[in-house]
């Protein structure tokens, strides 16, 4: 015999993930949008692109801002542009985020000097851009000790007082690289993979935890124009273009304001996403050679490094 109870629950399951979907792909519906004032904010990788841009955004809002990044020079401009954008309150930290015990160090720096972190945006991050057998061994250790482990790092140092006061954001910029393999970026694409699957365990676990009050974000963009990506860009840039960093780093602040659990830009990512959930493999592959992707690496530059 059928269970109609079971089948009407399914029903209602299936609506509601029908209505998240439309919710996050178009933004049809609006969401209760919370106040950055009085909020401790932590960006790594803030000395340039994302993690700066994001830092300028958040400058006029009220919120305090502290800077991680090993670029000490690329860091004080980023604190003197915040300054000029409005923000009261800056600390500027040398820290590098692969570095377990450097990251603990100027924690507690952080908590002594500044107080409790309440948002934790863990930006920072690099890329090789080498196919997986001509990438060093050295340079994989350090994309995933940046990309994925500062991660792990950074959650320890800050999330027990998030826990205590049942308050608090964590932001992990992944990419659309975590959503999908990609040609030349294998490691770069596991570490996106487990930053992605990390966050959203320790989401799952906040929920368990009945510490709803703790909200995660978690950034998917395309290729953003910052350098780190230099010289890729996808066939038909009109549907999946190279983002502007600003624009970027106006949809992350957004999502946070409105507790945005999963932001993929552009929105486009939603529906290739939903089509590699259940179209066949080749399928996938035709469809990212249409648009670019299975061998949009070739014309990788990267960040011309300084001298």
């Amino acid at each position: 015999m059928f269970n109609f109870r079971c089948i009407k629950k399914s029903l209602q399951y299936l609506k509601f993930l029908f209505f998240l979907l439309i919710e996050n792909t178009f933004c049809l519906f609006s969401r209760p949008k919370k106040y950055y004032a009085g909020e401790i904010v932590l960006i790594t990788g803030s000395a340039n692109g994302i993690g700066r841009q994001v830092a300028l955004k958040l400058a006029p809002l009220g919120v305090t801002l502290v800077l991680w990044d090993i670029d000490d020079e690329g860091n004080k401009e980023t604190s003197r542009l915040a300054q000029q954008n409005g923000a009261n309150r800056v600390f500027v930290y040398h820290c590098d985020c692969s570095n377990r015990e450097d990251v603990y160090e100027q924690a507690d720096k952080v908590k002594k000097e500044v107080g409790d972190v309440s948002i934790l945006i863990n930006n920072a991050g690099v890329v090789i851009g080498k196919r997986f057998l001509d990438s060093p061994d050295s340079l994989v250790d350090k994309t995933m000790a940046v990309n994925t482990m500062a991660h792990f790092w950074t959650y320890k140092a800050f999330v027990p007082a998030m826990i205590a006061a049942n308050h608090g954001h964590l932001v992990s910029i992944a990419s659309c690289a975590g959503l999908c393999g990609g040609s030349q970026i294998a490691d770069y694409c596991a570490s996106k993979f487990a930053a992605i699957g990390f966050a959203e365990s320790i989401d799952m676990e906040m929920r368990t935890l009945k510490k709803t009050g703790v909200k995660t974000t978690i950034v998917c963009p395309f290729v953003i124009n910052t350098g780190m990506f230099d010289g890729v860009k996808s066939k038909w840039p009109r549907v999946l273009p190279s983002l502007d960093p600003e624009y970027v780093a106006e949809r992350i602040v957004s999502a946070v304001r409105q507790n945005q659990e999963i932001l993929f830009i552009p929105r486009i990512i939603y529906v290739l996403y939903f089509l590699k959930c259940f179209l066949p493999v080749k399928a996938i592959v035709l469809l990212f050679d249409y648009f670019g992707v299975l061998d949009c690496m070739n014309t990788f530059k990267g960040r011309p490094k300084k001298e």
